[in-house]
Parts: C-alpha cells; structure tokens; sequence
C-alpha cells in the first residue's frame, strides 16, 4: 500500500522532530549554549546547522550506524585536521567537553556517533556567482591537486584507519559500498551484466601499481558541490568517504554527475589544467579516467541501494543508462 501525501508529511514531521531531539541530546556533549538547531541534509549523515546564543554556528554530523567505526571516523579527523594545518581549508571537529571528536546518540533506535565543526558560509563552485562552471572545474583542479600533494607526503600516524577503494574495495566481491551487482533496483538481466563487468573490472584493477606519487589517501567524493567558494579561499567539506585511492578515480568522481553534458570534455580539460597548476597529472590519467567513470557508476548502484531515502529506482535507472552506454566501448579500450 502506498501511502497518502498527507500521511507521508506526518511521518516526515514525527522523523524530523525526533532527529531534532537526538541533535539536541548529542550536542549536549559540547560546551556551547544552542539558540537553535536546523535540519540541513539527510543522506549518507543527517546533518543541521547549530546555531550558538554567542553567535557562532556549527555544522553537526549525526553519522549513519555502520558506515564507519570510530576509530575510522577518528581517521577522517586526524586527516582534516592535517590539511588544516599544511594551509588546506577542511573542517576541524570541534572537539567535546572531555576533549573527544565524538559524542555518541540513539537515533531511531540505532546508536549514532556526532561530530561537529564550524559552519562555513558561501557558495559551492557549482554555484559560485554565477560564473561558468568549467572556471569552478580548474579551481576545484588546483584544490585537488594540492590534496594529493599533501596526501604523498604526509606521515600517517601510527594506528590510522580509513578504508580503500582499491580492486577489492570497489570491485571485488564483498566491495565497500555493496554488491551492487544484487542491487534489488535492477533487472535480472542487469545483474548478470554488472556481475560479468565486475570480474572484468576487478581484475584489470588489481593489475593496477600503487605508486606512491598517484595512490594515496584521496578525497574519494571532491566534486563542485563539496568545494566552497568563501570569499577568502576554497573550503573543502565532507571527506566522509575519504580514504585510500588511485587519484585518478578522485578525477571520475568530480566529473560523473557531469558525463552526458555536451560540453563534458571543456569540464575535464578544465579540471586536468587546473591540477596540472599545482602537480603533474598522472600519465594515465585520459586512458584511465573512462574506466573509473565506470567504476564510479558500478560502485554508486550499490551506494544507493542501501539508500531508500534517495529515490533509489530513479537513480539506478539512470546510472545503469551510463554503465550500458559506456561499458563494452571501455572495455575494449583496456582490453578485456
């Protein structure tokens, strides 16, 4: 039975009422004193804006169960916490009364942890005053490139956490966004084909070499709307799927909402000049980029489909149009 709209807009009001209610508990952990609290997104986090009778506001992260561990999430701090420090704009958790990254909260009957840093106020390079976004696709170039540079040289502490999205961690067989290939959003016969390109992807990447200078820690979902244009530089935000990598797929992740515009190959020659500014471009990076735009594709089937709040059968429908469009062409192009 589907329900009424007006039933819908019930539940949706009882679920954003007790969401407000677990923001309010988890930031009890903070020493601020909140003057209101806003819902923002609900998606891979449920997120608000906070804002503080001082003035200042925050952005609170109330983080999907089972996503992360915490000694992950802690990672993820660690990191952001670096490029801050090298002169990178990324948030910096704000850390708790007893001077910890997160607190902990039941939200719906799952336990949840929080994470708060300061809000940061502007436009996302998809949207920055109205300037064209190939101008947004070198800027967001140079942010990444600079990154990168930062990820090759950077020490990780001993005890560091953060998953790969590697061979195993995109396309093996227990991949870290899910089997996609079982997704319940697809035909039967899609299944068999996303199944037979994941052998075949899989083991054309696990043939891939890890070089130190173009896999490393990545950002793993850099695209314009993650990069804000504040006025006095770029702020790069939500590095919740951040870890470990081959920078070229941080190139497909940027452009794949952006694969069926006309003017796609100005938007990529955009972001590769703007990261040729600040590092060499890896030298496969042309060959290799319409397989990680396949992989990207591949692997976000299986994103959404652990993801009912999104419209999963819409987002399927239209990402295996991409995978179809695309897949035999790149496959002869790696020869497999």
């Amino acid at each position: 039975m589907v329900a009424a709209p007006s039933c819908r807009r019930l539940d949706d009001a009882v679920a954003r009422l007790r969401h407000e209610r677990a923001a309010g508990a988890a930031l009890q952990a903070w020493a601020i004193t909140v003057a209101r609290v806003v819902p923002v997104s609900i998606s891979e986090n449920i997120v608000f804006r906070v804002e503080a009778n001082d003035g200042r506001r925050y952005a609170l992260r109330l983080h999907r169960p089972g996503y992360h561990s915490l000694s992950a999430l802690r990672g993820e701090q660690t990191w952001t916490r670096a490029l801050g420090a090298a002169g990178i704009d990324a948030p910096v958790a704000v850390p708790t009364r007893a001077g910890a990254d997160h607190s902990q909260v039941e939200v719906d009957g799952e336990q949840r942890y929080a994470s708060l840093v300061p809000w940061v106020d502007g436009a996302t390079l998809d949207l920055s005053n109205g300037e064209d976004l190939g101008a947004g696709f070198a800027k967001l170039g140079a942010i990444m490139a600079s990154i990168h540079n930062h990820a090759v040289s950077w020490r990780v502490p001993r005890g560091f956490v953060r998953h790969a999205f590697d061979a195993d961690g995109l396309m093996g067989p227990r991949p870290f966004w899910g089997r996609f290939w079982e997704s319940p959003y697809l035909r039967a016969d899609q299944r068999r084909r996303c199944e037979a390109l994941r052998r075949r992807l899989h083991g054309h990447m696990a043939r891939l070499p890890k070089r130190t200078w173009d896999y490393s820690l990545i950002h793993a979902d850099m695209h314009p709307g993650n990069v804000v244009e504040t006025g006095q530089g770029l702020h790069v935000i939500d590095f919740d799927d951040a870890g470990y990598g081959w920078h070229c797929y941080d190139f497909a992740v940027a452009l794949s909402h952006h694969r069926s515009r006309p003017d796609f190959g100005r938007l990529r020659d955009g972001l590769f000049a703007g990261y040729r500014r600040c590092r060499r471009l890896p030298a496969d990076a042309a060959t290799l980029l319409p397989m990680f735009l396949l992989v990207r594709n591949l692997a976000l089937i299986g994103w959404l489909a652990d993801r009912p709040e999104l419209d999963p059968g819409a987002g399927t429908a239209e990402l295996m149009a991409l995978v179809e469009a695309g897949a035999e062409r790149t496959c002869r192009s790696l020869g497999i």
